[in-house]
């Protein structure tokens, strides 16, 4: 990755992504991809308190993971592959960075100026996420569902988040080593799409106790 890019011009580069990902001819596939992400995190209304950032959380999904079935790629690797034949090396590889994302369920393992050190419970690998910015109600011990996407040699958060209550934590790090222990054949993804289910649960069923929402011997309520 060439040090010239900075992490202030990330933005363009993914407006142009979107614009490709949602342009006509990919209506038909955006509108099949929505309802696969839904089925697979919970549905959620205009009226839902994390409506916008589920909607975040799809995009990302659309973008970065799901293979389109017509192409055999996801559209981040179709821009990337069409904007190399023609564009400068630093252009093309600023939409290369769209194709190495981390995706998954991380611990917060320390809170610095201008950087979060975050550790990814399934490899239980560190990364350090450039953020100039305060991340409100961010604390150390957190486990947060979130995407990381390399850009002038910082790791950057992308803008969808899915935070779960700290009463959750001794459960979903229950469930990681459960799951890596006595079912290695299911996907990291797996778990990050069930407490997705869970965490809109908090929100759907108030009356009920998080550590109820979060029993993983109890499927998800609404599946």
């Amino acid at each position: 990755m060439t040090s010239s890019l900075s992490p202030l011009s990330y933005q363009p580069y993914l407006d142009q992504l979107i614009a490709f990902g949602s342009a006509e001819p990919r209506k038909e596939d955006l509108l099949q991809a929505k309802a696969e992400y839904f089925r697979l995190t919970g549905e959620v209304f205009e009226d839902d308190k994390l409506f916008e950032l589920r909607m975040a959380s799809f995009l990302d999904y659309y973008l970065y993971d799901r293979v389109s079935p017509l192409t055999g790629k996801t559209p981040a690797t179709e821009f990337y592959e069409q904007r190399m034949a023609g564009s400068p090396p630093e252009e093309a590889n600023a939409y290369r960075c769209f194709t190495e994302t981390v995706h998954g369920l991380f611990e917060v393992r320390k809170l610095g100026k201008g950087e979060v050190r975050l550790r990814e419970l399934y490899s239980g690998k560190d990364f350090d996420v450039t953020e100039r910015r305060h991340v409100a109600g961010l604390e150390t011990g957190d486990i947060i569902e979130a995407r990381l996407i390399p850009f002038g040699g910082h790791l950057l958060f992308s803008s969808a988040f899915c935070y779960h209550p700290r009463v959750a934590v001794k459960a979903i790090k229950a469930e990681v080593k459960r799951r890596k222990k006595k079912e290695p054949e299911r996907t990291p993804n797996e778990l990050v799409w069930e407490c997705a289910r869970r965490s809109l649960n908090v929100e759907r069923y108030r009356q009920l106790p998080v550590e109820k929402l979060y029993d993983f011997e109890q499927k998800v309520l609404g599946a």
